[in-house]
């Protein structure tokens, strides 16, 4: 099944699901070397997000967030493509400059149709989410 968002980055990628329900800062969140999550008190501390489609409500803090994405691609350790609720500026340019699909706005709540290891396709040049295992949150209940 297909959920329609609006296209942030251009690309296409496929991958498992991991999933952060709160926003993330990429300065000192993230290892730019390892992939793996540091931040303090943040629910995957210790997870990496090398290869991932990564799900995150939005980026916080420091505009060099931009460049600790583009630096984890460059250490192949990126994530594979990238889902926000709403993208803000941070996560977007760190997105193009690193040529990673980012999707945002998605049609329905990706915390409510998603989970971790789900494998999903994320088609950043038409918007767009393709997953085997999506349904309508309604049909879930």
């Amino acid at each position: 099944m297909m959920v329609a968002g609006h296209a942030v980055s251009k690309g296409v990628a496929s991958g498992k699901v991991l999933i952060s329900e709160t926003p993330i800062s990429f300065l000192g969140g993230i290892d730019p070397k390892t992939g793996i999550i540091m931040e303090k008190d943040h629910p995957k501390k210790g997870v990496s997000i090398a290869d991932r489609v990564f799900i995150f409500p939005h980026g916080k803090g420091s505009t060099v967030g931009s460049y600790v994405i583009y630096s984890l691609k460059k250490n192949n350790v990126a994530p594979c493509a990238m889902i926000n609720l709403a993208a803000e500026t941070i996560v977007a340019v760190g997105a193009i400059i690193s040529d990673i699909p980012l999707v945002d706005r998605l049609e329905q709540d990706p915390f409510a149709i998603f989970h971790d290891g789900d494998p999903v396709e994320v088609d950043g040049t038409r918007g767009v989410v393709w997953g085997s295992d999506i349904v309508s949150v309604d049909m879930r209940r």
